[in-house]
């Protein structure tokens, strides 16, 4: 299970005790854990849930109706409706930042192709400018590129 899930076998047992899966693992009598193709697939998604933001509480929340049964899937529904739009929300300001550093290599990419790059100065040698300072996010002083 550790192979095919990516996992550690020490990850693979804290995830056990997270309750990430929707059926307790089951044990052989000499102790060995049992792992079913379900339960890949809930780990598989567990991992997703978790590496977009969701929290151990709210995955626990959503798998907890799984393991009594059908009755709550409104309640499933909605917390998976909720963290959507969080990760849509992420996704926007993600895409947005994209954009900002898309546009400073085109506009640091044209100055070097029009060859206005100080080509004289070693950056070994120069010191670092202290940066400007802040006012409501916009560097006073500074030039913008």
């Amino acid at each position: 299970m550790a192979q095919r899930s990516g996992l550690s076998v020490h990850a693979l047992r804290l995830r056990e005790r997270e309750g990430p899966f929707a059926n307790p693992v089951r044990r052989l009598s000499n102790g060995r854990r049992i792992y079913h193709e379900e339960d890949l697939e809930w780990l598989a998604i567990c991992a997703k849930l978790r590496s977009s933001g969701m929290s151990l509480a709210d995955i626990r929340q959503y798998i907890q109706p799984a393991r009594q049964g059908p009755g709550d899937e409104h309640e499933r529904l909605d917390l998976l409706r909720r963290h959507q739009d969080h990760v849509e929300a992420q996704v926007r300001e993600l895409q947005a930042t994209l954009d900002v550093m898309r546009a400073k290599v085109r506009i640091h990419g044209a100055r070097l192709a029009r060859g206005e790059a100080d080509t004289n100065r070693m950056k070994s040698e120069a010191p670092t400018p202290a940066p400007a300072p802040l006012t409501d996010g916009i560097a006073v002083g500074a030039k913008a590129d």
